[in-house]
């Protein structure tokens, strides 16, 4: 799945704004990122995003509705001089790992010791296709050998049955870069994917809901997939980053205004999405009963003849809400993937968080007012990030 396919609906909604005005506003530790729907000639977004002070770009992969990532990495990593950049996430379900490894290790030697891979299953990518992702087990094996290719070691790559030791052998010459290392994030939205993320991973890409107590389960399942290779977690240095976007309240603006919806309801309608392929490829959705207006968006989807469904559920992803999803955009779904409120109630949310261990937020807003929220996020919240 790619960071840019949103999961928060499956969780349970938050009722209330997440921040308690009780609580005395504080300073959090966290870092906040940028998730961009790869888009070859918006480069100069990605580099306002650095100018801002936003630590790390993750470019999504996509392929049948945005542009190649590596492509536009390569133009972020010329373009840019300190924010950290990679692959928000990459799809291992369509590329082998030795070409990932390449592929990254390419770009680390434009951008050397600010690269970094994130990589998954490809919950969207896959099923824009009209596929299910890369399986739990399959990608274990995935990661097991994309590892040290990553370090630019020695791997056993299978191919067509056959296994074969496998190695970058010119990494002296200049085509790539393994002597900075590249730090590995894995995809985690589900208890096996988090295990797998901590046996494997430098980090994990996560999409909990905004609330209070969401990493806790997120910790338990990274911790207990480390214990089973006889591994150690530091929770200082090992990455959790969690995709969502930010909305600062005007004084007095209700948490569903039309401004509200157009800064962040591409946001909530992907979890619309996300549930719905869950609904479709399982059978089930945890959160289909708590959407308001489940029932008449199932209803909806349904009318599209099934061999083409697949093209119509992830329309305008994370970019824009079609004309035909506005009714579904209710404040419930908002508030269960995005973070809205004050500026006051958005730094407290940031902060709670991070005591909770979570230490990146990535943000991710609709297409069309993107620099729009770049900015106000830049100029109210990171100063006190």
């Amino acid at each position: 799945m790619t960071a840019s396919a949103t999961p928060a609906a499956d969780q349970p909604f938050a009722n209330q704004p997440f921040a308690n005005q009780q609580r005395v506003c504080k300073t959090p530790a966290m870092d906040l990122g940028i998730c961009f729907a790869s888009k070859i000639d918006d480069i100069d977004y990605i580099v306002r995003a650095e100018e801002l002070g936003y630590t790390h770009a993750w470019i999504a992969d996509s392929h049948m509705i945005w542009s190649d990532p590596y492509a536009t990495l390569a133009l972020v990593a010329d373009r840019t001089s300190t924010i950290q950049v990679g692959t928000g996430v990459t799809v291992a379900a369509t590329r082998t790992a030795p070409i990932t490894a390449s592929s990254m290790a390419t770009i680390n030697q434009l951008a050397p010791g600010r690269t970094f891979l994130g990589i998954g299953t490809g919950n969207t990518a896959m099923r824009i296709m009209g596929h299910k992702p890369m399986r739990i087990d399959e990608f274990d094996d995935y990661l097991t050998v994309l590892a040290p290719l990553l370090r630019g070691e020695e791997a056993d790559f299978t191919w067509r049955g056959r296994t074969s030791p496998i190695r970058h052998i010119m990494a002296d010459k200049g085509f790539v870069n393994f002597q900075d290392r590249i730090p590995m994030y894995v995809s985690s939205f589900g208890p096996k994917s988090m295990a797998l993320a901590g046996k494997h991973g430098d980090g994990a890409v996560l999409s909990i809901p905004p609330k209070r107590g969401g990493m806790q389960w997120v910790w338990q399942g990274l911790e207990a997939g480390a214990a089973e290779v006889g591994r150690d977690i530091d929770r200082e240095s090992f990455l959790t980053c969690s995709l969502s976007t930010i909305v600062v309240l005007e004084p007095g603006e209700a948490r569903d205004s039309d401004r509200v919806k157009r800064l962040c309801g591409a946001f909530a309608m992907a979890s619309l999405h996300y549930s719905y392929d869950q609904y479709r490829n399982f059978g089930r959705s945890s959160a289909g009963s708590r959407i308001p207006g489940w029932d008449d968006y199932v209803a909806k989807m349904e009318q599209i003849p099934e061999e083409v469904r697949h093209q119509y559920v992830h329309q305008g992803h994370n970019c824009w809400v079609m004309p035909d999803e506005e009714q579904f955009l209710t404040r419930e779904l908002m508030d269960a993937s995005c973070i809205i409120g004050t500026r006051e109630e958005v730094i407290d949310t940031l902060g709670t968080l991070a005591e909770e261990g979570l230490h990146q937020l990535m943000i991710l807003p609709p297409f069309d007012p993107r620099y729009e929220v770049l900015e106000q996020v830049g100029e109210e919240i990171l100063p006190h990030v």
